[in-house]
């Protein structure tokens, strides 16, 4: 590796949100570890994005704008193929990294066992409440990634949980096994290529330890993400055909709790019975999955919401 190379390269894919991206990539640049090169591909072109990311004076930034939008995987996927460093860190446009992310997760890498590690942490889940540290727990040594992503240990959220601006991993990996756009809403390309990632021969999944939050979440329910626009028949449809990346188990929770969330959001009543039924037809559901999908359609929207609001998650604290 040359004196020019970095050794870490982020990716962050955007679209039309020039304030959002530009928090993003400082954050990335505000690292302790300097070696390290930005890369931004925007999804189409957009001018407001490229003016506001030309105003940062940093040659370590890297900006790729995309003939026509591709969206979320393929747009990240383009950023991986630019990348020169080994190791790759993914970071959603509305998010931000803490200044010691790429260090600490570095040294966990360079100290795992695995040939290709998966390294995650905790994150800060904020939005117009507070801020809470998630995940509440990483997985036991025993229990299946799956049920440990997909299905709920309690009835709020928060407990098993790796999203795309904390995962740090090998330009290799990335490359060989790409991100793919398997549905507009629901899990996503980044739950998808977890699953598929983790069942190949020498990755596995670490979290930094000891435990601590790297990165901010910002989670406010009224913004879009590019990765949560959709129908939940796309999420259903995705565990339909990938069962064999998932549980009995994991695949009923996911049916249960996260489709059953995209759909009730819709207001689409009729999607209850169709989600049971596929619930029980591919996956086996458990009490808290069962009772997860009740509260979801017979509570009000806005119980539940004040019901979050006073939960105190294990290892919440102000970080205001």
């Amino acid at each position: 590796m040359t004196e020019n190379t970095p050794l870490i390269s982020t990716v962050i894919a955007t679209y039309n949100r020039p304030l959002l991206v530009t928090r993003a990539v400082r954050s990335a640049l505000n690292q302790t570890l300097q070696n390290i090169e930005v890369i931004v591909i925007i999804d189409g072109p957009n001018d407001d994005n490229a003016v506001a990311l030309g105003a940062i004076a940093d040659r370590r930034l890297k900006v790729h704008t995309l003939p026509s939008r591709q969206r979320l995987a393929a747009a990240r996927n383009a950023g991986v193929a630019l990348a020169r460093g080994k190791w790759i860190a993914l970071l959603d446009d509305d998010d931000e990294w803490l200044p010691h992310k790429l260090e600490k997760q570095l040294a966990t890498a360079e100290q795992s066992p695995y040939q290709y590690p998966i390294v995650a942490s905790q994150l800060i889940a904020r939005n117009e409440w507070g801020d809470r540290i998630w995940p509440r727990r990483t997985p036991e040594p025993d229990e299946n990634l799956s049920e440990y992503l997909l299905c709920q240990r309690s009835l709020f959220a928060g407990d098993g949980l790796v999203l795309p601006s904390v995962i740090f991993t090998s330009k290799e990996l990335l490359t060989t096994m790409p991100l793919r756009r398997v549905c507009k809403s629901g899990v996503g390309g980044d739950i998808d290529w977890l699953l598929r990632a983790l069942r190949a021969e020498g990755v596995g999944l670490e979290f930094v330890s000891p435990p601590e939050p790297l990165a901010i979440w910002n989670m406010q329910e009224k913004r879009d993400r590019l990765s949560t626009t959709g129908s939940w028949r796309d999420s259903l449809s995705w565990i339909s055909t990938n069962e064999e990346l998932a549980t009995p188990r994991a695949r009923a929770s996911y049916i249960l709790t996260w489709v059953s969330k995209e759909a009730r959001k819709a207001n689409d009543l009729k999607a209850m019975g169709t989600l049971l039924h596929n619930a029980f037809r591919i996956g086996r559901p458990d009490w808290r999955s069962l009772l997860a999908f009740l509260i979801i359609w017979f509570v009000p929207q806005s119980f539940r919401t004040r019901a979050t609001r006073v939960h105190k998650p294990v290892g919440s604290r102000s970080m205001r």
